[in-house]
């Protein structure tokens, strides 16, 4: 094999892991921007809003709370169709108070793309505000390590684990000018 021929196959192996570092950090960003609320892709309910989100799954992923306090709250969901169903005991239920505003900032990303090209991990730390109907307010922060893989050529959600960084309340009244609904991607 000639030093070009060499230097070609790293440079296409560069390129591979910045793609799949790339593809890896859209699926995530676009987990949490369906998981906020409100939405602010147009879905036309909660059931869409789940089915768009599960189609960043691969089919026999993991979706986990763990640690001390994550663990009894959210437990283990293992497969699409257990998934599927902790959103929908999320998003599926009326809830009192109700939730007004929920939005996830992404930070301190860390992305590791296996030789192959063919299975990564990453880890990131959120914190996400929340604001109910009833005024009551609180910040949450955890840290995510998940894991992804190529499934038919496309990266793919193996699975999503979260650990409680805190919870912490907010001063009601803390934020003003919550919107009931996004127009940010309205035609």
């Amino acid at each position: 094999m000639t030093d070009l021929h060499q230097e070609i196959l790293q440079l296409k192996r560069r390129l591979d892991v910045l793609d799949a570092e790339a593809d890896i950090r859209r699926i995530q960003a676009r987990y949490m921007f369906l998981c906020d609320t409100p939405c602010p892709e147009p879905v036309a309910d909660d059931a869409e809003r789940i089915e768009k989100i599960l189609e960043l799954y691969a089919e026999d992923a993991i979706w986990e709370g763990v640690g001390a306090y994550y663990e009894g709250q959210f437990g283990q969901a293992v497969g699409k169709d257990a998934i599927r169903k902790h959103f929908q005991a999320f998003w599926g239920q009326k809830k009192d108070p109700a939730l007004l505003l929920n939005v996830h900032y992404l930070t301190s990303e860390q992305i590791h793309v296996n030789a192959e090209c063919t299975q990564a991990d990453g880890q990131w730390v959120h914190c996400q505000p929340w604001i109910f109907g009833d005024g009551s307010s609180l910040l949450r922060s955890s840290r995510l390590n998940n894991l992804f893989k190529k499934v038919d050529g496309v990266w793919k959600i193996a699975r999503t684990r979260t650990e409680n960084v805190f919870v912490a309340p907010l001063t009601s009244g803390w934020a003003n000018n919550v919107p009931s609904y996004s127009v940010l991607m309205k035609d």
